[in-house]
Order: structure tokens, then sequence, then C-alpha cells
């Protein structure tokens, strides 16, 4: 039977290795939050369906969809204050619920990153070629893969060197990407208020702001797209050994990263839909290169060049800090025992998980090109899967924060509402999103493919095939090195409630 005690559980010993210390800063953090979610690709890809389901009201649905991510924010923030570990939701999880969920909730982050990593270094080359005129090379499948994967592995190579550099090469995408982003909003606001805009133009109203103007099935359909708009923001969490003023600066990042980004997806969504309308938006839902491709043109003209950039710069970014969760919960999951020892090893020169970082690379790498010989739609499907698995986790985090805090969430209403009851909303909706997600992606009319796999959606196949491999992977684990599942279940040390700082026992 699980062990109920305080602090930390018992179990596996952590080697010596540690990631450089004070590495980064709060404003590091924060830019890299904000780099992993792709603001300007996550934009492109998802405004469209968004308006097709919602209208007007696209913009209520992205501020609805902010409601869940800040409160697994919100835990991700407490879980950190008391547990400063890499592997975040795998560390707090285990502590909280004991080794099996743990695991879970570790490969969950690991498998995110090679799902995806590849689809946005993709992005990047196909929107840059795009930038400089060479369309023709954007359009030639093996010089776009061939430079996908010389991106992938650049990227990698500069986490490897050192977190600063991959801070440093951040703040330059984001102040790109910001900039360029707000300056095709502020020119498309300008041009409907000044009657030329060359498409259906809508006059800006607050009331497009609420998120049941079309209905509930508009609302639950939207935010399905919604909610993982947002994904991303925890990779400042996963920094946080890295970090200077490890305790709270990684979560209040995470948190500040969400809040940002509702800024920018509420600008940005109102400068689109009031341009080009909801028609233009609608027909062109399933095409993505056709609102920041198209309608760049449109509001920018000859400068349609910085929008395509933005884009490049966004995918660009996010392959690079997409690696970072991946990589590091890894390296918690080895150091635990919960992975082979190899995973666990830090570059003695840079400081930086290099094995578990060229592994996750390597393995995105295969994924990318084996899955791109069935078809580029597979590929997308692929992507697709990914919101099972960002909802399983995140749903897992939230409920860790409530179970873990557990004997502390009666003391003051400031627990009972922010570390208990709010994640555990947030929890509740995310996984209610899982379960409607589920239900979508079981009919292939739904998916990219539009074919079937054994019945079913191609992105519901590949996310069972996930946990499937998932699990028998953790059973194979478990019989060969048993010592990560002797930690049992615990509860938060009330020291680190009540002010102290120091680490929880390992």
């Amino acid at each position: 039977m699980a062990q109920d005690s305080a602090g930390s559980a018992t179990g596996a010993e952590i080697p010596d290795a540690e990631l450089k210390h004070d590495a980064i800063g709060f404003l590091d953090a924060l830019v890299i939050g904000l780099n992993s979610t792709s603001p300007a690709y996550s934009l492109a890809a998802a405004i469209g369906p968004i308006v097709a389901l919602a209208g007007i009201y696209a913009p209520g649905v992205m501020l609805a969809s902010f409601v869940p991510m800040l409160l697994i924010a919100a835990a991700f923030y407490y879980l950190n204050k008391v547990d400063q570990d890499c592997g975040t939701t795998f560390s707090w999880v285990t502590r909280a619920m004991g080794p099996w969920a743990g695991w879970l909730g570790g490969w969950a982050i690991t498998m995110t990153g090679v799902l995806v990593i590849g689809s946005l270094a993709d992005v990047a080359v196909n929107f840059g070629l795009l930038a400089v005129g060479l369309d023709d090379w954007a359009a030639h499948t093996v010089i776009r893969q061939t430079l996908t994967v010389v991106v992938i592995l650049a990227m990698t190579a500069i986490c490897v060197i050192g977190t600063e550099l991959s801070a440093h090469l951040q703040d330059v995408l984001i102040l790109a990407q910001v900039v360029f982003l707000l300056l095709f909003a502020v020119v498309a606001l300008y041009r409907v208020y000044a009657g030329t805009s060359t498409l259906d133009s809508v006059e800006p109203s607050l009331s497009w702001l609420n998120p049941f103007g079309a209905g509930g099935n508009a609302l639950t359909a939207g935010l399905l797209l919604g909610v993982f708009i947002y994904w991303g923001w925890e990779s400042a969490v996963n920094l946080t050994e890295e970090m200077k003023d490890s305790a709270t600066a990684p979560g209040k990042a995470g948190i500040w990263s969400t809040v940002v980004l509702l800024v920018t997806y509420l600008a940005v969504g109102f400068a689109v839909v009031a341009y080009a309308g909801t028609e233009f938006l609608a027909v062109h839902a399933d095409d993505e290169e056709a609102v920041f491709a198209v309608l760049a043109h449109e509001v920018m003209g000859g400068w349609d060049w910085t929008v395509l950039l933005a884009v490049c710069t966004s995918a660009l970014a996010s392959t690079q800090t997409t690696i970072i969760p991946a990589s590091r919960t890894a390296l918690s999951m080895a150091r635990r025992h919960a992975l082979p020892h190899a995973f666990a090893h830090i570059q003695p020169r840079f400081l930086t998980p290099d094995v578990s970082t060229w592994w996750v690379a390597g393995i995105a790498i295969a994924w990318y090109l084996v899955v791109n010989q069935i078809s580029e739609n597979a590929l997308l499907d692929s992507v697709t899967a990914l919101s099972l698995l960002i909802a399983f986790y995140y749903a897992l985090t939230g409920v860790a924060c409530a179970v873990y805090y557990r004997r502390h969430l009666l003391e003051n209403l400031h627990n009972f509402l922010l570390i208990g009851v709010g994640p555990l909303v947030g929890a509740g909706l995310l996984g209610w999103l899982l379960v409607e997600s589920i239900g979508d992606m079981s009919n292939p009319e739904n998916s990219y493919s539009g074919v079937s796999w054994f019945g079913l959606g191609p992105p519901l196949v590949i996310g069972i095939g996930i946990a499937v491999a998932g699990v028998l992977i953790m059973c194979f684990w478990r019989l060969r090195d048993g010592r990560f599942w002797r930690e049992r279940r615990s509860v938060v040390d009330p020291a680190l409630v009540h002010g102290s700082t120091s680490q929880p026992s390992r």
C-alpha cells in the first residue's frame, strides 16, 4: 500500500550530475515560454478553423481557452515552488500519485516533443523559403525535408552548447516575431477603420469577446482547437534547475507567458477577423498558409515578407524550445532510474543533458521522415494527436497539485482556491476536452488524411499507439530495474509551504 508521508518519497538515489545553475533569469524564461507555443504559427494554423466554428466570436473562444491554461499554470507554479525538478510533471506526479502515474506523465511529455519537432522545423523551412521568394524550393519535397533535418540538428546543437546561448537566440526570435505580428495587427486595424481593406472587413466590437455568442456547440468545438494554441509555456519551468530564483521565477514565467499569449492572440485575432471578415477565413480554414500568406499580402502589400518571417521565426524558435521539456524530462527520469542511466549524462563543459537531447532529436527526425513517407497528411494527423497527450499530462499535473498539497488546502482561502480548486477545475476542463477529442478523432472524416485506420481516425490510432508503447516500455523497465518503483506517494513538506526554500529530499 502506498505510504502517505511528508516530504519526498524514499527510493531511488539521484546521481550527482547537475545542470548549470543560475544560467538564465526570469525574462529569459518568459521568452522561452512564449516561443515554445509558437504564437505566430499557432495563429496561422488555428484562427481559420476557429472562425469557421465561431464566426466573429473567435476572440471569445480564444479568451475562454485561456482559462484552463491559466489554472494549470498556477499548478505548475505551486508545485515548482516546493520541488524544483527539471522533470516537472514527471517528478511532481510521482511524489503525489506514485511512480506508475509519474512515469506515464513523463512519457507523455517526451512524446509530445517527438511528434511535433519535425513538423515545426518543416514549417520554419517552408515559411522561410516563401519569405525570401524561393517558392520552388518550398514545393520541392526532398529539398524541404533535407533543410528540415538540418534545422533540427542545428537547434539541437544550440540546446547542447548551452542554455545561455539558447536564451540569447530566443530573445532575438521573439523580438522579431512580436514586432512583425504587432505591425501586422496595427496595419490591418488601421486599414479597417480607414475603409481601405481589400476584403469584406467588419468593424471590431467588444461583443466579440463573448465566448457563448456562437452557441454552446461552437464553443465546445472551438475549445478543442483554442486550448492547445497555448501549449508549450511550461518549457520555462523545465529550466528551473538552471534559473536564478528557481523556487518562484520559473512558475511566474509560465503564468506570465500565458497572459502575454492571451493579449497577443486577442490583438491579432481581432485584426484578422476585422480585416478579412468571417467568410474568407472560413473558406480557408484548412489552409494554414492562406491566413498569413495570402492575408499578409492583402494587408501588407510588398511588406508581406515580414509576416511570413514572423511565422518562420515562430516555428524555428519553437523547434528549439520544444526540445527542452522532452530532454529535461528524460534526464529527470533517468536520474530516478525510470529510464536507462545514460539519459542522465550531463555534458561536462556545457552542463546540459546532451545524451537525452540528442536522443529526442534523433527520434523526432526519424518520426518526421518515416511519417512523411506515408503522406504529408499523416504528419499533420500525428500533430493532431498531440492534443491527447497534452490534455493528459496537463490534467494529471492539476490533480497532482491538489493531492500533493492536500493537508494544507483548508489552512486559508488562498490555498483552497488557488492550489486546490483552481488546478482541479483546470484538470477537469482538460479531462473533458480529452474525452471530446477522442470522440472527434474517432471519426476518420475529421482527420487530415480522411482515411480509416482500423476503423478509427489516424490521430486517435497514433495516440493509442503511443499510449500502448509507453505502457509496454514502462512494464519492461519495471522488470529490468525496479528501483524507481520503490518510491512512495508523499505530501508536501510543511516547511516548504510556510516559507522555506530548501529542496525536498530525494
